[in-house]
């Protein structure tokens, strides 16, 4: 097993297992390279693939997701901090980078650096940039963000847009090399505001100068509507294998969370399980200790509903999921051990726990279930999955 990990912004590679309780994230690369050839096929030759790997690629490692995308149909990389873009270059990525995000003086200074494509929404902005290229003898590409309807960030209107083009003309080191815009419901079956958006930013486009790189559609818009594709897709999601909408690709989850049985017992019918006493056993039965809990981003939301597998079997958790510990019913599987391997997420035989089916059951996303803190969870990428990486 090896890990792919950073030190000091330099990529490394060691010798890797799970810790010493048997926990560990496995990162399927062979999974990410699988969705990113067929999301680029779903879009046609003449679209662009950018792989969206901000917060640490959705969880599932920077690095290696982005060298796995860039060799398998992505020619940009989108993230959201400066700080990330740097990171990629330390490991002598020099692929197009967007900092999908708006920026202060501080990040301005380390996109102009590190060559990444900054977004700029603002005159503000623009001038950041081009102060930081004055001092660095840098120039900098930018592309404009447009709010369509998200309100979150982007020149929402043709006055905004035309103060930026004219920041723009007063910057000689920044060059606008794109735009674009974001859906705010795409995964919704009502298309009807995301028509209203896309027409809102084919007309601010009109604005702009010839030949920029525009792009509107993120994994879930770019799956369901054709018409917004443009020159660009953002993939981001749909490469993690779990798009909120319905699609005929093979796309593939690619976590695997796991876990050893640290204990077996047997309990009575009216016996407790776990703190505030909140399952209570209606008959004889067996429990299962895992070593594994919130403190390593198993949410506490699943507690008494959600499952682990077992001996590739479904096994309901039970009692309260605790700091460092959570247990689960193996009454239906006689020979369950200490040291026996259980599934968090991910696939054991034929069974398979989605991030959506457990986000599902802590009330939440899929997104967050990919991104929960695993601080002192080792993330392990299987020999097989890196060879040719």
């Amino acid at each position: 097993m090896r890990l792919i990990m950073q030190k000091e912004g330099i990529a490394v590679t060691e010798v890797v297992s799970a810790d010493s309780r048997g926990v560990c994230l496995h990162v399927d690369l062979s999974a990410i390279a699988n969705n990113a050839r067929c999301l680029k096929r779903a879009m046609g030759e003449d679209v662009r693939m950018m792989a969206v790997v901000k917060a640490d690629a959705y969880g599932h490692g920077l690095v290696p997701v982005s060298r796995t995308a860039l060799a398998n149909g992505a020619s940009f990389l989108g993230v959201a901090l400066p700080e990330e873009g740097m990171r990629l270059r330390a490991t002598g990525i020099d692929a197009p980078v967007l900092v999908l995000s708006g920026t202060g003086e501080e990040g301005a200074m380390i996109s102009a650096r590190e060559g990444l494509t900054q977004t700029v929404y603002d005159a503000a902005g623009v001038e950041r940039l081009q102060r930081a290229c004055e001092r660095l003898g840098a120039q900098a590409d930018v592309h404009l963000k447009v709010d369509t309807g998200m309100n979150r960030i982007g020149a929402r209107d043709e006055a905004e847009v035309k103060r930026v083009l004219a920041a723009l003309k007063c910057a000689p080191c920044v060059h606008l090399t794109g735009a674009f815009t974001h859906f705010a419901d795409a995964d919704c079956d009502d298309e009807a505001f995301s028509r209203q958006q896309f027409a809102r930013f084919m007309d601010m486009a009109a604005l702009l100068p010839p030949g920029l790189l525009l792009h509107a559609a993120a994994s879930d818009a770019a799956l369901r509507f054709s018409w917004a594709r443009l020159n660009m897709v953002r993939a981001g999601v749909a490469l993690y294998g779990c798009p909120s909408v319905k699609t005929a690709l093979p796309l593939r989850p690619a976590q695997r969370l796991e876990a050893r049985v640290t204990c077996v017992k047997q309990i009575h019918r009216g016996d407790t399980v776990g703190y505030g006493r909140s399952f209570c056993a209606s008959h004889d039965m067996r429990v299962a200790t895992l070593p594994v809990g919130y403190g390593d981003g198993y949410m506490r939301a699943c507690s008494n509903r959600a499952q682990v597998l077992l001996h590739g079997q479904r096994c309901p958790v039970v009692g309260r999921v605790c700091m460092d510990q959570m247990m689960v019913d193996v009454t239906q599987i006689s020979d369950v051990r200490e040291g026996d391997t259980a599934v968090l997420l991910g696939t054991q035989g034929n069974e398979c726990i989605l991030p959506q089916q457990l986000a599902q059951w802590a009330g939440t996303i899929c997104y967050e279930i990919m991104l929960s803190s695993r601080a002192r969870v080792p993330v392990v990428y299987d020999e097989e999955s890196l060879k040719g990486q």
